[in-house]
């Protein structure tokens, strides 16, 4: 599993899951010393319930299509558990007539677990990625093979690099740094009908990094409804391919796909 694909959201669920394990250690009532472990009804429906839950909110969000069981995607099944969980362990502390640590903890930890299921699609911060993006290096088609940086990172420092901020394309060079054959500048400057593609043509595209404003879903490109992914603030990301007024973006964990909404991006 890819760790970068994981929200602040994602990542409050599994602590919270890691409390609900701690606390079915724990007593349940004030009276004796019977944990979660010895009371198989408020194990399955609670403790266990919201580890489940976290797992089936962190597979669905690791994969790349959409999975579903019964009718639900994974990761709303998930957010339902953990919902059914904070709700038993709520009337299992009140029926208690004297809660332990066990029930106490558990409560707080499915009420958390469970607020942030939910919260997650609809509060941006929770959907910041849990992990910052590092600075991945492109070859091949976006740039040349001995860059120490990706074609047209925020901050590249390769001179004049045709797509790089604030660079100037150098006389004399082609689309990918290679350098053009001898003459081609008099053929251009010649204005030879055919030597250059139209302004804003595909062929001009020159891949560069951005950053969206508010979180945006990524489409598959074979047109499928349901988004493969979900692009972040705060996070660079590759565009690769224009058509028309979408963007292909590439995300971190080299997943692909179609970003039809690119208004209000940050170019790097």
């Amino acid at each position: 599993m890819n760790i970068r694909s994981l929200s602040r959201g994602d990542g409050v669920v599994i602590g919270a899951a890691v409390l609900l394990l701690i606390a079915s250690f724990l007593s349940l009532y004030a009276y004796g010393d019977t944990n979660a472990w010895q009371s198989l009804h408020l194990l399955m429906s609670v403790y266990l319930a919201g580890v489940i839950a976290a797992g089936l909110i962190v597979t669905a969000r690791a994969l790349p299509q959409p999975r579903k069981v019964a009718g639900l995607e994974l990761g709303q099944f998930g957010v339902a558990l953990s919902v059914f969980a904070a709700w038993t362990a709520f009337w299992a502390i009140i029926d208690s007539h004297g809660a332990g640590a066990g029930l106490i903890l558990g409560l707080i930890a499915a009420l958390v677990q469970a607020a942030a299921a939910v919260a997650t699609p609809l509060v941006p911060a929770l959907k910041v990625a849990l992990v910052g993006a590092p600075r991945p290096q492109v070859s091949g088609p976006y740039g040349n093979a001995g860059a120490t940086q990706g074609y047209g990172y925020p901050g590249a420092q390769q001179q004049g690099g045709y797509g790089y901020p604030g660079g100037q394309q150098q006389s004399g060079q082609s689309y990918g740094g290679q350098q053009a054959p001898a003459g081609d500048s008099g053929a251009t400057a010649g204005g030879a009908a055919g030597a250059t593609p139209a302004a804003g043509s595909p062929a001009d595209f020159a891949p560069f990094w951005f950053a969206v404003p508010v979180a945006r879903p990524l489409y598959s490109e074979e047109g499928s409804p349901s988004p493969i992914a979900e692009l972040a603030p705060g996070t660079w990301y590759l565009a690769v391919e224009q058509r028309g007024a979408a963007l292909i973006a590439q995300t971190q964990d080299g997943r692909r796909g179609i970003l039809q909404d690119t208004t209000g991006i940050q170019r790097g």
